[in-house]
């Protein structure tokens, strides 16, 4: 919602200064509308639903995986598009992954959203809005900030949208923060000593193949990065997650792992290598690969669990959003 709109309403009407807070508990619950409101006097109801959009984002498009994870493809006003998933776990886990910008301006070589043409930052309404219509669905739990984007790119959007998120029903140390290593947001995150986890997607243990999967690594390289997730590590005291796609016969060789292990002090950092899902551009290691790359890490002495892989039939798991209907809605949008 529109939160600016919504205020401006009620400042028009004279309204007291708690039916902000009574609009936000609702929507925060799972309401579908306005009219589901029933502490709100019938004429603000009325006025709110003609005035103020129940959401800044239109639904586009929904996709179901067999494996229960539901993929939305959302528009802005201004018609851009945002992808945003629901991922639905055994242990009863209900994880939601949400963008923070339309497209991305950092193109790393594995991942579909680079691709796309980079429209802008998304505003905290709209970040909060993809989480809101996932809770619509069901109550959620979690939050990754993994979608379409770099997060640290919009830290002051992404961090005001977290304060959100526990009235939803998600804490801030269920809530991550993903970011190729982008430093200034990483240190930003470091200074506010929020509970967020810091998630950093390497993909690589050295800077000559980093930076040909990642072009932002000739900004920032591995050292410069690692040194500002070692410092916000010893500041809030947790470990910080490596994220680690693991693409064919590129990076998941036991070579490969032992320099990783050498790189990584396993007191600061937890690994989890992903398989890779298929967007065109490389291959995914087989799963005895990949185990034999976690072992060697074990072997070396760094802790590593593989993340599962939720909503590959629907293009929802890592790397793939915006690999087709989004990238389609992208193209429709002029410059």
């Amino acid at each position: 919602m529109d939160r600016a709109l919504m205020t401006e309403l009620l400042e028009e009407r004279g309204e007291p200064s708690y039916r902000a807070a009574q609009i936000w508990e609702w929507m925060a619950a799972g309401a579908s509308d306005y009219g589901q409101m029933s502490n709100l006097p019938a004429s603000l109801r009325s006025e709110l639903s003609e005035r103020v959009p129940f959401s800044t984002l239109t639904v586009v498009d929904e996709a179901h995986s067999k494996d229960g994870t539901i993929k939305v493809l959302f528009t802005t006003s201004d018609g851009r598009p945002i992808e945003a998933v629901l991922m639905r776990y055994g242990d009863g886990r209900r994880s939601i992954c949400v963008s923070s910008q339309s497209g991305c301006p950092l193109t790393c070589t594995f991942c579909a959203t680079g691709t796309m043409k980079f429209a802008r930052n998304l505003t905290t309404d709209e970040i909060i809005d993809q989480a809101l219509h996932l809770r619509r669905i069901e109550a959620v739990d979690h939050c990754v900030f993994m979608g379409m984007g770099e997060p640290m790119m919009n830290f002051n959007s992404v961090l005001e949208s977290c304060a959100l998120l526990p009235d939803i029903g998600i804490t801030n140390r269920h809530t991550a923060i993903s970011t190729v290593g982008w430093v200034p947001g990483i240190k930003s995150l470091t200074e506010t000593r929020s509970a967020v986890r810091l998630a950093l997607s390497l993909h690589a243990p050295n800077d000559e193949l980093r930076s040909q999967l990642m072009p932002v690594n000739d900004r920032y390289p591995i050292a410069e990065v690692l040194a500002a997730c070692a410092a916000h590590s010893a500041s809030v005291r947790r470990k910080v997650f490596v994220e680690y796609v693991m693409l064919d016969g590129v990076n998941d060789q036991p070579a490969q792992a032992e320099e990783l292990a050498e790189l990584l002090n396993p007191e600061i950092y937890k690994v989890k290598p992903i398989p890779y899902n298929p967007t065109g551009s490389y291959g995914g290691s087989d799963r005895e690969t990949i185990q034999a790359f976690v072992d060697t890490l074990a072997l070396n002495g760094l802790s590593a669990t593989v993340r599962l892989t939720r909503g590959q039939d629907i293009a929802a798991a890592c790397g793939q959003l915006a690999a087709t209907k989004a990238a389609a809605a992208d193209a429709e949008v002029p410059s």
